[in-house]
């Protein structure tokens, strides 16, 4: 019996590799063809150019102050959607990351403001304490799943709204705010501290923020955790089978509680490039919806540290150039929230069409091996 040729095996391989990375690219290129049409269609039909309005969004990208625009977005909806993403990995619906990073985000600039010291140990400082704030947040939902039973989608959806009641409670003058004089309705923290604004690069289009780096960092540290240790193993496993993974000795209580608190972590990020590195201060218009957006990003990306970075390029690209549609031409900026909502939907439609061929080609594969394995082995006996 002779074995396979080495370089028909190699192109064998080859060609599935090719296919899988087409199947993997198909998807979230499909979706956004869809949402492109859709929203081309709404414009014409309000009486706009659709040209025009991707003309106007185009040009201001290509233009530098655009671009760094797109960057600084896309650092903090990179952040959001990892920590959506980590939780995703394990098969937890992590909703609650708007809620994590606001509280995160207030007792950091709490703590900026009242705290001054070097630097290279201030900002560490502001970092960790976001971080254990978001995870000691999400620990709640975590403990709730694992002792209760409780859902963390509900948990975490009810910890939203307990948020948006604790900042209210704990951002008024006197407590995290200072006391105003006067009629003054604006309540915010102080400002931060100068050692802790992080550092910016500074571009013929303006600042680009330096917490592009964190961003890049906590991919790399994502990625490398999911892929290269045991932790990460233990967390995919379970994600798949928690039945699978308790018989092969995983602590499943242990991983659940210990991946909500990492998420919320990582969600403790989301709000810091905002206020380290432009308002340096938490106040009720603090920017918030970035943890919905998050989610939008991860499902886009397919909860890939790689994917996650061009969705949310894509996402930032949508927001900082649609804020110029009714600036020049009269559109209406609301198009941006419609593409944005219509690429989520067409994502999980672009995902199941892509599903349904995959598995299909994967039949037809199989087919062709079983009847090629047949027509040998008949061929076999004949010649016997």
């Amino acid at each position: 019996m002779t074995s396979p040729n080495p370089a028909a095996k190699r192109g064998l391989t080859q060609r599935i590799s090719g296919e899988r990375i087409v199947l993997a690219l198909a998807a979230p290129v499909l979706a956004v063809v869809l949402s492109v049409a859709i929203c081309s269609i709404l414009l014409a039909t309000s009486g706009k150019n659709p040209f025009d309005a991707w003309n106007v969004m185009i040009t201001y990208a290509t233009k530098s102050d655009g671009q760094v625009a797109i960057l600084n977005r896309a650092t903090t909806y990179y952040l959001a959607a990892a920590a959506a993403a980590f939780g995703f990995r394990m098969n937890l619906f992590n909703i609650g990351v708007e809620g994590q990073y606001r509280i995160a985000a207030l007792f950091a600039a709490f703590v900026g403001a009242q705290v001054d010291l070097p630097s290279f140990i201030q900002i560490p400082l502001l970092l960790i304490t976001a971080m254990i704030v978001g995870g000691l947040y999400a620990s709640i939902a975590g403990l709730l799943k694992v002792y209760r039973g409780v859902s963390e989608v509900i948990s975490t959806i009810m910890l939203n709204s307990i948020s948006v009641a604790i900042v209210g409670l704990l951002l008024v003058p006197g407590i995290f705010a200072p006391k105003v004089s006067g009629t003054s309705n604006s309540i915010q923290t102080d400002p931060v501290s100068d050692s802790s604004h992080f550092f910016s690069i500074p571009t013929a289009g303006g600042d680009l923020w330096g917490f592009i780096f964190i961003a890049a960092l906590v991919g790399v540290v994502f990625q490398f955790t999911l892929t290269r240790t045991r932790f990460g193993f233990d967390l995919r496993a379970t994600g798949r089978s928690e039945s699978a993974a308790t018989a092969s000795g995983v602590n499943v209580k242990k991983m659940v509680v210990i991946s909500m608190v990492v998420s919320g972590a990582i969600a403790g990020l989301i709000g810091l490039p905002e206020l380290l590195q432009n308002s340096y201060y938490y106040g009720q218009s603090f920017q918030s919806g970035l943890g919905f957006l998050g989610i939008a990003i991860a499902l886009l990306g397919r909860n890939s540290p790689i994917g996650m970075a061009f969705a949310a390029l894509l996402f930032a690209f949508l927001d900082s150039t649609g804020s110029q549609l009714p600036l020049q031409g009269g559109f209406p900026f609301e198009i941006v929230a419609v593409m944005q909502g219509t690429i989520v939907i067409c994502v999980v439609v672009a995902y199941e069409l892509v599903r349904r061929y995959g598995l299909k080609r994967q039949q037809q594969k199989v087919g062709a091996q079983l009847a090629a394995q047949a027509a040998a082995t008949e061929k076999k006996e004949v010649s016997a």
